[in-house]
This record gives C-alpha cells, sequence and structure tokens, in this order.
C-alpha cells in the first residue's frame, strides 16, 4: 500500500479498535473493584488490546502475510494490554495530583500510546523508538480529545465512544506518519500482487544489525513477496550504516537495473527484479 493508504487503514483500524475497547468497557462496567486504580488498570488493558490488536491486524493486512498479521496483531494486543494497564492509572494520578486538570489525563494515554507503538516498530522494518514516537505522540493528541470530548458532550457515553474512536485513530495514523517522516531507507513494490506497498529498512541498516532476507517464504525470510518465481530465499539486503548491499541468493537470478548481479551496493532510485516483482530502491542521505 502506498502512504497514503497505508495512513489511513492506520486511522481506520485505530478507530475500530478504540470502538471494541468501548463497547467492551460498557458491557463489563467500568468499576470492577472498590479500588479506583485496580479498576483503571483492568479497564485500561481492555481499552490497549482492543486498539493494539487492530493496529497490528492492519499492519499485516497490508502485506498480505497471515503469519505476519497473527504475529503483528498479537503483539500489538499483548502491548496495549500493557500500555493501557499502565496508562490508564498514570492518568488518573495525574488527574488527581493536578487538582482534576483533565489534559493531564493525556500524558497516561501518552504512555500507551508508546507501548502500542513499540509493537508496531517490533513487527514492521522500522526503527523501535520511530515507532515509539509516533505512538507517544498519537497517545498525547488523541487523550487530549478524549478528554475534550468527554467533557464536552452532554451524553457520556456518546463523549467516550467519540474519544475512543479519535484515541484510537490518532495513536494509528502517528505510528505510520512518524515513521515515514523519519525513515531512511525502503523498497517501493512497482509490479506484482503487492504493486504500491513500501518495505521500510531502516532496522537492517547498521552494519551489526540483522539482514534482510527477500524470498515468498514467509517463515524463511523477512520481506515477502508472493510471486510463484521467487525463491523461498531470493535475495540479501545487508545494510553497512550508510548504505545497503544486495547479494542474489537464488538459481534463477537477482537484477539491477536490468543488469543479473552476484552481489551490488544499492544507490538511490535503482530498480531491483526478482521473479515477476519489480521493486525500486529509495534512501535518504
Amino acid at each position: 500500500m502506498s502512504r497514503m493508504m497505508r495512513l489511513y487503514y492506520n486511522g481506520i483500524f485505530g478507530a475500530l479498535g478504540g470502538a471494541i475497547g468501548w463497547q467492551i468497557s460498557n458491557l463489563l462496567g467500568l468499576s470492577f473493584t472498590s479500588n479506583v486504580y485496580l479498576s483503571e488498570v483492568l479497564v485500561g488493558a481492555l481499552i490497549g488490546f482492543g486498539i493494539g490488536f487492530c493496529i497490528g491486524l492492519a499492519e499485516g493486512i497490508l502485506t498480505r502475510q497471515l503469519i505476519k498479521t497473527a504475529r503483528a496483531s498479537l503483539l500489538g494486543g499483548l502491548l496495549g494490554i500493557a500500555g493501557g494497564a499502565i496508562g490508564l492509572p498514570i492518568a488518573e494520578g495525574l488527574f488527581q495530583l493536578l487538582g482534576g486538570s483533565t489534559l493531564s489525563r493525556a500524558v497516561g494515554w501518552g504512555v500507551f500510546g508508546l507501548l502500542i507503538g513499540v509493537a508496531s516498530g517490533i513487527t514492521g522494518g522500522s526503527q523501535v523508538w520511530k515507532g515509539a514516537l509516533g505512538g507517544l505522540l498519537g497517545g498525547l493528541l488523541g487523550g487530549a480529545m478524549l478528554e475534550f470530548f468527554r467533557g464536552w458532550l452532554s451524553a457520556p457515553l456518546l463523549g467516550k465512544a467519540v474519544g475512543l474512536l479519535l484515541l484510537g485513530a490518532s495513536v494509528g495514523v502517528f505510528i505510520a506518519l512518524i515513521t515515514y517522516l523519519l525513515s531512511r531507507a525502503w523498497l517501493e513494490v512497482k509490479s506484482g500482487k503487492l504493486q504500491g506497498t513500501e518495505f521500510i529498512l531502516d532496522k537492517f541498516m547498521r552494519k551489526d544489525g540483522p539482514s534482510a532476507i527477500i524470498g515468498s517464504n514467509a517463515l524463511k525470510a523477512d520481506i515477502v513477496l508472493p510471486d510463484p518465481d521467487i525463491d523461498p530465499q531470493h535475495s540479501l539486503l545487508k545494510g553497512a550504516d550508510t548504505h545497503f548491499t544486495l547479494k542474489d541468493l537464488s538459481l534463477k537470478g537477482t537484477y539491477l537495473d536490468n543488469k543479473r548481479i552476484e552481489q551490488a551496493v544499492l544507490r538511490n532510485n535503482q530498480t531491483i527484479k526478482i521473479g515477476n516483482t519489480e521493486m525500486v530502491y529509495h534512501e535518504k542521505r
């Protein structure tokens, strides 16, 4: 998917997660115990699971990989539980400490968004801190909107519903936005079943970091392309801090600007062809 479509899907699925969290908390009630902070932990965990799971689901669906979808949604849900369980009590504590300032609760929602962003950074190709920063900013803005609508609308349930929809959407959009704004290198698929999809390569760029395998097998490759003419492990990308080296691992060949290569240093805007799929390599200096 293009960058705009990824922003759109992250926002839509984040909002869907907010709606799920709203419905679950309404069905179960907001006060599980007489201890307000313990109740906040439980409610926050439920809301966090809904938003984290759905944002992770969007990440997997965009790449059309069942295994990645399951992994991203599960990790997003688990870290969403942690984020909600930590963030909501922080929000309530700051609310009490600062004399009832509703915007103080946004800080807790920022912590919540940060952990969901960590999950996105782990399962995607970006560095974890970039996903975390996007989640933090999205949680702060979304949390502020949540508290505003809860106080502004006369119907408390409606205010909470609108606020959680906006919170989920804000976290999802900012994770994608910051990740893209700060990305250093990525592959853009120009032909094939995933045409328009972009794979961010930042976490593979370090010289002492992991390499990225390009192939057709979701269990054996980091960048998975559904193309029958691509081997399970077709090519390898190795970072060197300032650039990538592309190495062929296949019998069918890896082509760079229409020339078959065994190994080559990648430059900005070069075209990689493997099987029937073409990708353009982009980098920022």
